[in-house]
């Protein structure tokens, strides 16, 4: 009799691990069926984007090289928004503005973002709630390969297409790139990339240019760097 229980218990558990299995199985097909779907459908986003003018200019603070080039684009490009991630302080980059005359209504600084992961983190829902299809990403030889890397895996995955602008900075840079760094940066953005299109950052630190207070930052003071020529 204890015999027969234990053949009975024995085959019941091997029934339901079977189920599991199978269960797990369909699982399985039905979360690849639906992330082929959704890589397909992206890819066509891109590609689609790709023949689309430029509808937003997105700076990478480091240099503020950069924000000169940014504005001078924007001169010739007004009806297109500008957003710098973690730029040079505020009262520089509004100088650098209003000495290109470009409209500071459509300049946005970000800054919440403490690294480059940073900066496409907070700023990439910023870019998607402005409806954006195709960004001119503006960086330093200094920031290669690193951040185009980390930009195509992450604008990628929001259906974005990216063309960079590589802008060459003047004096000592800023910043050192290593294969670490790189190694480290890449893999985070690929395990975020798919997070990033339900995940959403609120960064509660951007600020028109618009509304910068000069008056207040010349009586704290300043100090910009020379390559601006401000």
């Amino acid at each position: 009799m204890k015999l027969k229980l234990t053949s009975d218990r024995f085959f019941s558990q091997r029934r339901q691990f079977r189920r599991c299995w199978k269960f797990l199985q369909k699982m399985a097909v039905g979360m690849c069926l639906i992330i082929t779907i959704w890589l397909a459908s992206n890819t066509i986003a891109i590609i689609s984007a790709s023949s689309k003018p430029v509808d937003a200019f997105f700076v990478l603070g480091g240099s503020i090289s950069r924000e000169v080039y940014v504005a001078a684009q924007a001169k010739l490009h007004p009806e297109i928004p500008i957003l710098i991630s973690h730029g040079s302080p505020a009262p520089c980059i509004w100088l650098i503005c209003q000495q290109q005359a470009v409209l500071l209504e459509n300049v946005w600084l970000e800054e919440c973002a403490d690294s480059t992961f940073g900066n496409f983190y907070y700023s990439i829902p910023i870019l998607r709630r402005w409806g954006v299809h195709k960004v001119k990403l503006i960086t330093s030889p200094t920031h290669l390969p690193r951040a185009k890397w980390m930009a195509q895996i992450l604008f990628g995955a929001n259906g974005i297409w990216m063309e960079p602008e590589i802008i060459q900075e003047k004096g000592i840079p800023g910043n050192r790139e290593s294969w670490l760094k790189t190694g480290l940066d890449v893999t985070r953005s690929l395990l975020w990339a798919p997070l990033s299109r339900i995940i959403q950052p609120q960064c509660l630190d951007v600020t028109k240019l618009a509304d910068v207070d000069m008056n207040a930052w010349k009586s704290r003071g300043f100090k910009c760097e020379r390559q601006g020529g401000i």
